[in-house]
């Protein structure tokens, strides 16, 4: 019974893909909406990118964070990032850094690299989080260690503006999230 049906979901979310990957999006959409109804979170991930990207249908921010946050909500670690450039970063809808935030440091607590780097950016900067130079190192030396040389090359800026007190300090936090797994890490 539940090895059958986690297979025929398995299944249509194969086609889905098969079909998307070849352009196909129509089929795509039939294989993903009835899942993505049910709750299939990696179906509602697909859809949000499609509303997204354009893809089988007009471009909508709108639409794309409405599959992305039912995703993001069951802890879709690229569905909670997306959604956080979506609000950060959207031409279509108003921008909300603070929502942006919340949903970038969901990502980050999963190890997302690209969420990490977001979030040592908004602390660099000051928009939609405190600006916070120790926090801010802290998020790219974390996006760092995953092999993000952006992220790299911004610790080194960040660094270059703070006391070597406040740059041992943000590699003992950075240290401290690594054994927490990214829990909890600049709260």
């Amino acid at each position: 019974g539940l090895t059958l049906a986690s297979s025929v979901v398995a299944q249509d979310l194969g086609k889905g893909l098969e079909a998307y990957n070849r352009g196909d999006y129509a089929t795509a959409l039939r294989e993903w909406i009835p899942l993505a109804e049910r709750g299939n979170r990696n179906a509602q991930f697909n859809l949000g990118r499609m509303h997204e990207n354009g893809k089988g249908m007009p471009q909508n921010d709108a639409k794309a964070i409405s599959w992305y946050r039912k995703a993001a909500e069951q802890g879709h670690e690229l569905a909670q990032f997306n959604l956080g450039g979506i609000y950060r970063f959207s031409q279509s809808i108003p921008r909300d850094y603070t929502e942006a935030a919340h949903w970038y440091r969901k990502a980050a607590e999963q190890g997302n690299e690209g969420a990490q780097l977001m979030l040592g950016s908004m602390h660099y900067s000051g928009r939609g989080l405190p600006q916070d130079d120790v926090l801010a190192h802290m998020w790219f030396s974390l996006a760092a260690a995953q092999g993000s040389s952006l992220a790299l090359k911004s610790r080194d800026i960040v660094a270059g503006r703070m006391s070597s007190g406040s740059i041992s300090e943000a590699e003992r936090l950075s240290r401290e999230c690594r054994a927490r797994d990214y829990k909890g890490c600049g709260s």
